[in-house]
């Protein structure tokens, strides 16, 4: 080896705990794409209804423009001057609609006609109560 592969290797040693975490991160991201990759996306669409199979399709898209971000910034050029942030913008952007039909799907539902009768027989009726019992009701008694 010469003297400059020893140097190419050496690196300071406040960034080695950055660097664990790094490769560490690498290491995550190559299992999952392994396990992605070891089923046919016409497979894996099939099993998926169709908002699964958007959020799917905008995760890809959004880690490829992730990971084409990450390589920009490695050969020295400035991301957030280069097309690849608008693209990660827009894929924000439905990425934030997909949220919010999810968001609907999952807030309860009003139930029209329970809340109509629940209203209903909430509310005290003056002539009914009359026709059934005397005109000061007794406490503790039950309304019928």
């Amino acid at each position: 080896m010469s003297e400059d592969d020893n140097n190419s290797e050496e690196y300071p040693t406040e960034i080695h705990d950055y660097l664990a975490a790094f490769e560490k991160s690498l290491g995550s991201v190559d299992e999952m794409l392994k396990t992605m990759m070891s089923v046919s996306r016409s497979e894996l669409l099939q099993k998926l209804d169709p908002l699964e199979q958007a959020k799917l399709d905008l995760v890809s898209v959004y880690t490829l423009n992730s990971m084409f971000w990450v390589y920009l910034a490695t050969q020295g050029i400035n991301p957030k001057e280069h097309p690849v942030k608008q693209e990660l913008e827009r894929i924000r952007t439905y990425m934030n609609k997909v949220k919010e039909i999810t968001d609907k799907k999952k807030a309860s539902r009003l139930d029209k006609g329970a809340a109509s009768r629940f209203v209903k027989n909430a509310l005290w009726e003056p002539n009914a109560e009359n026709e059934h019992s005397s005109k000061t009701p007794a406490k503790g008694k039950k309304r019928q």
